[in-house]
């Protein structure tokens, strides 16, 4: 028997995750993707309203304030749309009886661990972006119910703007680039976690889900933004494109309005033993978002 579709409620339809969310769950449901004009994130009862009109059976919020410079100097903005929007959408996912999906970052860490955070560390955000992004977490957890709380790190795609498409234009540009190269983290293409969102949702569909709660979700393995800028560079040589000279530089030598963590090592052994998510090495990603463009 074909189990009916769902009625799937996407927020953020035009960011890098949201587009992705919309191939990986078009099979599984019909897809509600309002725009701005009918669920705006820092109007609280209006999303009220279109929730509890649509009555989804699946809420996904993958909509945020991702301008980590930007929200130094809107802290107010940043927590409306990070903390009390989420907040709302898992109030009601609550009163549905329905699950909620949210996607949170690294940053919520402040890198001074030596090795990769698991999710029961403390949270100590260094930035405006990061501990708005925790008051997001805290509110849905406090609210209970079925939600996943996702954490990711270094997002990129070939939509928007990412440090991959940053880097394809500057290494075809420039002579010479200084990327950073002492912080740690692993980059995680968009794809990726849309994919596992979808087999998580599979799974509960399936009448198996594993324990609701907060999981890690990132490319396995690790490298420094001058890696991951060196890895960029292979891939635009393969196709016979020439790139320029990188030069690996300390983040003191590259400041920026909000201080970012060292070490963003997610540990994400706790998501593949809860819910079988298989999730793929980083540079493999990496191959398969590029494999895309073409």
């Amino acid at each position: 028997m074909t189990a009916p579709l769902l009625e799937i409620l996407i927020i953020g339809r035009n960011g890098q995750v949201g587009r992705e969310l919309q191939t990986s769950f078009a099979s599984m449901g019909n897809l509600h993707l309002p725009g701005r004009d009918q669920f705006d994130l820092a109007r609280p009862e209006q999303m009220r309203e279109y929730i509890q009109a649509l009555r989804p059976d699946l809420i996904i919020n993958a909509a945020a304030h991702t301008g980590v410079d930007l929200a130094e100097n809107e802290e107010a903005l940043s927590l409306a749309l990070n903390a009390t929007a989420p907040a709302v959408m898992a109030e009601e996912a609550v009163r549905l009886g329905v699950p909620f999906v949210h996607y949170s970052t690294d940053y919520v860490f402040d890198g001074s661990k030596n090795s990769p955070y698991i999710e029961k560390d403390v949270a100590n955000p260094l930035s405006v972006y990061g501990r708005t992004k925790l008051a997001g977490e805290l509110a849905i957890r406090a609210l209970g119910g079925q939600h996943l709380i996702l954490r990711t790190s270094w997002v990129y795609s070939l939509h928007g703007r990412n440090f991959l498409l940053t880097m394809q234009r500057l290494l075809q540009e420039k002579s010479e680039l200084r990327i950073v190269a002492d912080q740690i983290g692993a980059p995680t293409w968009a794809g990726t976690i849309a994919q596992a969102t979808a087999t998580l949702m599979q799974h509960w569909r399936d009448g198996q889900p594993g324990p609701w709660g907060t999981y890690h979700l990132s490319g396995l393995g690790e490298t420094s933004w001058f890696g991951f800028a060196e890895e960029i560079g292979r891939h635009l040589q393969l196709e016979g494109k020439a790139c320029a000279t990188l030069t690996p530089i300390a983040s003191a030598e590259y400041p920026t309005p909000a201080e970012r963590p060292l070490n963003s090592r997610l540990d994400c052994s706790r998501l593949q033993a809860r819910w079988d998510i298989q999730l793929p090495h980083w540079q493999a990603a990496l191959t398969q978002c590029l494999a895309t463009q073409r």
